[in-house]
């Protein structure tokens, strides 16, 4: 297999990887949902939903704040569910998925990720295959809780408030995104850690609206209290190529 791009051309300037994310502020809440249905946004074969209990998969709908990154300063919002390579079972079917959760061995694929700056949406879109569309993204903070607004297409998609706080600390954690480029499947690794950081089981919300976003989420059985909230008052981490799967 030939090496991975390293160095594109992105609006008429020339970047190259790895991606460096220095601070960044996220908040994401954590969904049980029917597998079935989230399997049918998934885009291809290649990769299936992992089934956390029978007929669950989990959904994750995060804000992030992006403040000192390679790619800019901006906004983004992330619909993603957990998958594996399809053939690639668990040891323990569920109770694996949960084991490989906890120790970072389970893959994300972002079915939305809006953003509101076209730099990152043409380089999402360019070096990993992430479905980055330029939208209407604006967050909010309280001293206990931050709340993002989606509006998509012109139409309110959703508003997401979320806990905010926390004191813990997290290095070295492995993060894996699947992504289509061009139809065909690859898989991005990154490395992650953060600061000020927490977990909560109570406190979100989420508002749906309409359009296509709004649509689906309700297909998943959304809006619901979560099964869980984390909040990261200051995130990094770096970003290699995406190569084929």
């Amino acid at each position: 297999m030939s090496a991975p791009q390293m160095t594109y051309q992105i609006e008429g300037r020339e970047f190259s990887l790895p991606c460096e994310v220095r601070h960044a502020t996220s908040g994401a809440a954590t969904y049980l949902v029917p597998a079935k249905a989230a399997a049918a946004l998934l885009p291809g074969p290649e990769i299936e939903i992992a089934k956390m209990l029978p007929g669950k998969a989990l959904c994750s709908i995060a804000m992030i704040d992006y403040k000192d990154n390679d790619l800019g300063d901006y906004n983004e919002i992330s619909i993603s569910f957990f998958v594996r390579p399809r053939g690639d079972r668990p040891t323990l079917p569920y109770l694996g998925n949960w084991i490989d959760l906890t120790r970072s061995r389970l893959g994300v694929h972002i079915i939305h990720l809006p953003v509101n700056q076209s730099f990152t949406c043409e380089a999402g879109r360019t070096i990993w295959g992430y479905p980055k569309t330029v939208q209407e993204i604006d967050i909010d903070y309280a001293n206990d809780r931050a709340t993002c607004k989606l509006v998509y297409d012109g139409q309110h998609a959703l508003t997401l408030t979320v806990p905010r706080g926390g004191d813990k600390s997290v290095s070295g954690q492995k993060m894996t995104t699947y992504s289509y480029i061009e139809g065909v499947p690859h898989v991005t690794s990154a490395d992650q850690g953060a600061e000020g950081m927490g977990v909560f089981f109570s406190g979100a919300e989420l508002a749906l609206g309409t359009g296509v976003i709004a649509d689906q989420l309700r297909s998943l059985g959304l809006p619901k209290r979560p099964l869980m909230c984390a909040w990261m008052e200051r995130m990094y981490a770096t970003f290699g190529p995406a190569e084929k799967l």
